[in-house]
């Protein structure tokens, strides 16, 4: 799966979200599942891989320090659990959860990786979201700023090795949807917008928020896969 394919998939993913609500779990069988055959395509012989989407649909627990946790993709070698990867998707109200995000991403890296086991994450967002109130009413539109990015370039300069909390890689992809070209009142204005689209495709942010250093790949799919298969066949 290259970029472009990747991209599909998201916006397959979003045009899922659209139609089951945020409640259901088909739009991350498309994206993990994507995600996890891809992984398993360029693995080869002798690992598999459990994810939503793929083989029997069940995710796997993976063994934490403190906690057992099930996570999104789970690699295997043989029958042992050996990788994990956590995805994140982010589609609405960005703004008052960014750092409880970013914060549950630390500590279940930690978790996780204080067992020694590797532990990558994908966090997707677009650039531009909506923002509603209780009652499902538009307040705004959200951007993912420079400022939201900051904390991702902080982390982009870790030292895998000393530094647990953070993943041993991270993905992070910025999207840009198609511009809405009418005034939308309610989240059922803006399903119903995207719904009608034809010729909907998700294209990657043409912004730029700074310099990521190598724990975070910004918008590149593929070099975030090539690094998780030659980490854990190295292993």
């Amino acid at each position: 799966m290259d970029n472009q394919e990747f991209l599909k998939v998201v916006g397959n993913s979003f045009k899922k979200f659209l139609e089951t609500g945020s409640r259901s779990n088909e739009k991350l069988k498309i994206l993990h599942g994507a995600i996890a055959k891809d992984l398993r395509e360029r693995l080869g012989m002798g690992y598999s891989v459990c994810s939503l989407g793929i083989g029997n649909g069940k995710e796997e627990k993976l063994d934490g320090r403190y906690i057992d946790k099930v996570v999104d993709i789970t690699i295997k070698r043989g029958q042992k659990s050996i990788a994990g990867i956590g995805v994140k998707f982010v589609m609405q109200n960005y703004s008052q959860n960014s750092n409880n995000y970013f914060e549950n991403m630390l500590g279940e890296t930690a978790n996780i990786r204080c067992a020694n086991i590797p532990y990558f994450q994908i966090f997707i967002i677009p650039d531009t979201l909506p923002y509603y109130n209780k009652q499902g009413l538009l307040q705004k539109w959200e951007e993912f700023t420079v400022h939201n990015a900051i904390k991702y370039l902080t982390l982009s300069e870790d030292n895998i090795q000393t530094s647990i909390h953070t993943p041993t890689k991270t993905l992070l992809f910025v999207v840009h949807l198609p511009e809405i070209t009418k005034p939308i009142a309610d989240k059922y204005d803006y399903v119903d917008y995207y719904e009608s689209q034809t010729d909907f495709v998700v294209r990657e942010s043409s912004e730029r928020y700074g310099n990521f250093s190598s724990a975070v790949i910004y918008n590149d799919y593929e070099d975030f896969a090539n690094k998780v298969v030659h980490y854990i066949q190295f292993m």
